[in-house]
């Protein structure tokens, strides 16, 4: 057998990649974008309304095709705070930053989404959010620059 050499490169490796989120969430995410609204999609079998929107119940497996307007007002169900960076390419912003469970007015499930407009010590549980747009918005969940107290 012939030897190799072999090379080792020290440093980070970057690998940039473009998510395709197909017809249904794609819908979503421009509805978002240009219009500023969230919509979340109802089960007309079991009538739960799922927000993020999902296109197949996981309770009943119904087809979900019924999209419902959702206002832009919430409850906090949970949060943690990041104190931590690693990076910006790999998070969303500098630490500390909050990230939480908000279930919108009208839905059945919560969401994942940063927190903002507020001191990381005076979240609470339970406290109502209302969502805060980007000025220029390009079509992905990070249109919504954050939650904020209500």
């Amino acid at each position: 057998m012939a030897q190799q050499d072999v090379y080792v490169v020290d440093g980070k490796l970057r690998v940039p990649y473009n998510n395709y989120f197909g017809a249904f969430i794609s819908g979503f995410f421009q509805q978002v974008r240009d219009h500023q609204r969230l919509q979340g999609t109802r089960c007309t079998s079991c009538n739960k309304v799922y927000m993020p929107p999902r296109s197949i119940c996981p309770d009943c497996f119904a087809s979900l095709d019924q999209w419902v307007d959702l206002p832009n007002t919430g409850t906090l169900v949970t949060y943690t705070v990041v104190n931590y960076t690693y990076g910006t390419y790999y998070q969303p912003m500098e630490a500390p930053y909050a990230l939480g469970i908000v279930k919108l007015d009208g839905a059945d499930t919560g969401m994942c989404h940063l927190l903002g407009g507020v001191e990381p010590e005076k979240i609470k549980i339970g406290m109502k959010v209302e969502a805060v747009f980007k000025k220029e918005r390009k079509g992905n969940i990070l249109d919504i620059a954050y939650f904020k107290p209500a």
